[in-house]
C-alpha cells in the first residue's frame, strides 16, 4: 500500500511539489510581477534591489533582513521599495517564487574597474551574483534604468521585455535541471 502511495502523481505533487503546471505558473507569475514592479519603479525613479534565489541557498543573507513569506506581487514589491518604507534600503529576496524577506544586506563586489557611475546598489547586486548563483534585478534611483546581475556580470539598460527574457531563460533552466535530476533519481530508485 505505501508503495502505491509513493508512486502516485498526486502524492508526489503534494510531497515534492513536482506538478509542472503549478511550478510553471508560479515561475511565470514571479517573472511578470517582478517585471511590472521594475518598470513602475523605473518610471518613478525608485531604487530597488531584488534577489531571486536559485540553487545556492542564501540563508545567511536572508537572516540580515525581515522575514515576509508572501506571494510575489507587483504591489508588495513596490511597497517595500517606497522611499519612506522601513525596508526600502535593503534587498528583497525571492525564494521558491515567494517574497521571503526584505531589508537584507548584500555583500559588495570586490571587482576592480567597476564604472564610477554605478552606485552601492549596483555593487551589491554584482557582489551577490559573485557570491551565489542568484539573479539580482536592480533599478537605479538616479536614472531609472533596469539592470540584472548574474554570475558577476551586470547587464544594463534593460526593457521590460529583455528583463522578462533573461529571467525566463535563467529560471526555466533551473526548473529543467531539477527535472533532469528528479527523473534520474526516480529511474535509479
Amino acid at each position: 500500500m505505501l508503495d502505491m502511495v509513493g508512486r502516485s502523481r498526486l502524492t508526489n505533487s503534494i510531497l515534492f511539489n513536482f506538478d509542472d503546471a503549478v511550478i510553471e505558473e508560479r515561475i511565470n507569475n514571479t517573472i511578470d510581477q517582478v517585471c511590472q514592479a521594475s518598470v513602475a519603479m523605473s518610471n518613478a525613479k525608485i531604487g530597488a534591489l531584488i534577489v531571486i534565489e536559485r540553487e545556492t541557498k542564501i540563508g545567511e543573507i536572508i537572516s540580515t533582513g525581515t522575514m515576509i513569506d508572501s506571494e510575489v506581487t507587483n504591489e508588495l514589491i513596490r511597497n517595500v521599495f517606497y522611499p519612506k518604507a522601513p525596508l526600502h534600503d535593503g534587498a528583497l529576496i525571492i525564494r521558491n517564487n515567494r517574497i521571503f524577506a526584505a531589508g537584507c544586506f548584500l555583500p559588495l563586489s570586490q571587482q576592480d574597474g567597476i564604472s564610477r557611475e554605478l552606485g552601492t546598489r549596483h555593487r551589491a547586486a554584482l557582489g551577490m551574483s559573485e557570491y551565489s548563483d542568484a539573479l539580482v534585478v536592480v533599478v537605479s534611483e538616479e536614472t531609472g534604468r533596469i539592470s540584472v546581475a548574474q554570475n558577476g556580470t551586470l547587464i544594463r539598460n534593460l526593457t521590460s521585455k529583455a528583463l522578462g527574457s533573461i529571467l525566463k531563460n535563467s529560471l526555466y533552466k533551473i526548473k529543467s535541471d531539477k527535472e533532469k535530476k528528479f527523473k534520474l533519481w526516480r529511474w535509479k530508485a
